[in-house]
């Protein structure tokens, strides 16, 4: 069938970008950010997802938000929390020159801890501030950092107060969101929550789905465009 055909095609397209060349090879560029097969092959089974790939994903949710129909969304850098939480608004200021984020319904904040991804996830149509760690640590001092910058964003840019009693900051629990089961796969986790978050999509995948969405994310970031 064609679609089996199809599928093949993926298949040893995604096993080339794994085996075929050297590391050093670049397999895509977009968003100031060149993508190299050494990068891609962090997407192998249990491989930690480096900023690159973080990034580039990020790029592409960003992208898709401004066709019709999806949420407009704003995406950091995932070296702007760790930025932020070191320094204060002053040091992450210039990060937005030329960008009003209130004009976006989502805003999506990777988050690096050292050896694990997270994801903080403001919703300005709501008013929520949510944390979603796939491994069930809580972010509420993460959440109250960002609520902070957001009210020192708003005054210098827009010179407008924002109400902190108006937003409600949840770290979300193991219960609401799907859990990781190695200890290698949050950097996935986090593409993908971002992924169905800006889709207004409920998260329905499990842990099970990682190795499908590691050869679907090759497939995605070679074509810049996803699935």
């Amino acid at each position: 069938s064609p679609w089996k055909s199809l599928f093949q095609a993926m298949e040893s397209e995604i096993s080339a970008a794994f085996d075929s060349g050297g590391p050093e090879d670049i397999l895509s560029r977009a968003f100031k950010l060149t993508v190299t097969r050494e990068d891609i092959c962090t997407l192998q089974p249990l491989g930690w997802l480096n900023d690159r790939i973080m990034n580039f994903y990020m790029g592409l949710l960003v992208e898709r938000s401004k066709k019709e129909g999806y949420p407009a969304v704003y995406a950091f850098n995932t070296f702007f929390y760790s930025k932020l939480s070191s320094t204060s608004h002053k040091g992450v200021k210039k990060w937005t020159k030329g960008v009003d984020i209130f004009e976006h319904d989502v805003i999506l904040v990777p988050i690096h801890l050292k050896i694990h991804w997270t994801l903080l996830v403001v919703d300005l149509r709501e008013k929520t501030i949510k944390y979603f760690d796939s491994l069930g640590q809580k972010g509420d001092h993460i959440c109250k950092t960002v609520l902070k910058y957001l009210e020192e964003e708003s005054k210098e840019k827009r010179n407008i107060e924002l109400t902190a009693s108006e937003w409600t900051l949840r770290s979300m629990g193991t219960e609401e969101i799907p859990q990781q089961s190695n200890g290698s796969d949050c950097g996935v986790f986090v593409c993908k929550f971002a992924d169905f978050i800006s889709r207004d999509k409920p998260i329905i995948f499990t842990g099970e789905h990682m190795p499908y969405f590691r050869r679907k994310m090759v497939w995605e970031i070679i074509h810049q465009q996803l699935l």
